[in-house]
């Protein structure tokens, strides 16, 4: 079914999650979760955008009824561009997943993805402020989130396929804090958290890095989440790994922040974590 802007009878303060693929998403159940918790009525739909028509399905929508939006993969970059304005952090992170209709026909821009990963990093117990974090992957989902993980005081090595693409990040956030781009060099390490930031349609390698880079106690975390476990879960599972964890409570947390970016009000987010780690509303 086309899923497109054209398709949809929308409704006053429309809110809208853009991305393609977006069936798999939870966050319009979210949201709605959200809305009745806060006492703020906000109708909320999740939209399948073309590849190639991200820019004029997103001014269509915010020339109606549009208010809000949360933007997915592949479109995080394509919407810091769209931006009249940005926060702070999406100016860090060149990247955008929450845009906010002001002043009647301006976008502003925000990225709540590195707040809602670190919270649940808190939340779960899996990082401190001197930990070594390799992080696999170095897309748009990656820049979204180092601000937020230097800062705290952590190392970060950053390992992808396209080296060159690792030392543009390693680039761009050096002055934040100690980033680096991994090489063999650091292969005798042991890191402390393993963060999977490669898309969820990318997963079918079966050996993510080295086995000699952990420990028993490193903690493993998938930005990624699924019904079932993930591909990268998995492989967790299989050498060892004592604890792991897939994205839903990032998911969960980067949308509490949307909602107090659109209007004003965090969230209380426990409730629904626990809804969504049984998987009850499948």
């Amino acid at each position: 079914m086309d899923n497109s802007y054209a398709m949809h009878n929308f409704k006053k303060n429309n809110y809208v999650l853009f991305g393609n693929p977006v069936a798999h998403s939870k966050s319009p159940f979210i949201h709605n979760f959200f809305s009745k918790q806060i006492g703020i009525v906000y109708n909320y739909q999740s939209i399948k955008v073309p590849i190639f028509d991200f820019s004029d399905t997103v001014s269509n929508f915010f020339k109606y009824d549009g208010v809000g939006a949360n933007v997915t993969a592949p479109f995080k970059e394509q919407a810091y561009l769209l931006s009249d304005q940005l926060t702070d952090c999406a100016k860090i992170s060149q990247s955008v997943n929450t845009l906010k209709k002001i002043n009647h026909n301006t976008l502003l821009g925000d990225n709540t993805d590195g707040i809602g990963l670190l919270s649940d990093l808190i939340r779960l117990n899996f990082i401190k402020k001197n930990f070594s974090i390799l992080i696999l992957g170095a897309g748009g989902a990656v820049r979204g989130i180092l601000f937020h993980l230097l800062t705290f005081g952590c190392s970060v090595y950053i390992l992808n396929r396209t080296f060159l693409n690792a030392k543009k990040l390693v680039l761009q956030f050096n002055q934040f804090g100690n980033i680096k781009v991994f090489d063999d060099s650091i292969i005798k390490k042991k890191f402390d958290l393993i963060i999977n930031a490669i898309s969820r349609n990318n997963n079918i390698k079966k050996d993510f890095f080295p086995v000699s880079l952990v420990s028993s106690k490193t903690f493993f975390y998938d930005m990624n989440y699924h019904v079932s476990n993930t591909v990268f879960i998995n492989w967790c599972i299989e050498i060892g790994a004592n604890y792991v964890a897939d994205g839903i409570g990032m998911l969960i947390l980067q949308a509490a922040h949307s909602c107090f970016f659109w209007h004003g009000i965090l969230p209380e987010i426990s409730p629904l974590i626990q809804q969504l780690e049984k998987k009850c509303f499948l």
